[in-house]
């Protein structure tokens, strides 16, 4: 009986650790042949914590963003919000990752999500807050920067990524939504047809 029960507390564990570490963007074996690799992890939605797949953006143009409510560049969620809303018919997603990396994100999930809805109307998927450098950073931005080479210096740092899956370019805190150089390589990637 008693090997019994640690058995099952056993399962337990493993079942509680497994949900835990797939909240935290921990990779799975159970996606799609066609998703790539980068895309092979699951995070909470920010306005209900409910686990999405980013294989759900598989064939599309990303821009991924870290995100924060203090800071100096978060107007940069009005021009997030109509790139995503300009260029989501041809093929784009913004995908934004609340962090406090930088000390400008303290509030709970329900407020940041709170925030960006009321003050800036964000529709683009957002994700709960995790960390997005360091050893601490979710298992998405660890990928970014290893294809990069860089890391978020600040918020409102971001990555194009390719519809193949691929980081096509980073840009900085300073590169606003709406950046000619920006615009151009995102139109070109959006122009790319994958089979």
């Amino acid at each position: 009986m008693r090997l019994f029960l640690r058995v099952l507390s056993f399962g337990a564990l493993a079942l509680i650790l497994s949900t835990a570490a797939s909240a935290q963007g921990a990779p799975s074996a159970a996606y799609p042949a066609n998703c790539p690799a980068l895309l092979h992890k699951t995070f909470d939605r920010l306005q209900d914590e409910k686990p999405q797949s980013l294989c759900q953006y598989t064939g599309k143009v990303l821009l991924v963003v870290n995100t924060a409510s203090f800071c100096g560049f978060t107007r940069q969620y009005e021009g997030l919000e109509a790139l995503d809303r300009k260029y989501r018919a041809k093929g784009l997603v913004v995908l934004g990752f609340p962090s406090n990396d930088f000390a400008q994100e303290t509030g709970s999930n329900k407020e940041v999500a709170d925030f960006c809805e009321n003050t800036f109307g964000v529709k683009f998927p957002m994700f709960v807050k995790s960390s997005v450098r360091g050893g601490d950073a979710n298992p998405l931005f660890q990928e970014l920067a290893k294809q990069t080479g860089t890391t978020p210096k600040w918020n409102f740092y971001k990555y194009l990524v390719g519809r193949d899956g691929k980081v096509v370019a980073a840009y900085s805190s300073f590169t606003e939504p709406d950046d000619r150089e920006l615009l151009r390589t995102l139109e070109k990637q959006l122009a790319v047809r994958v089979e």
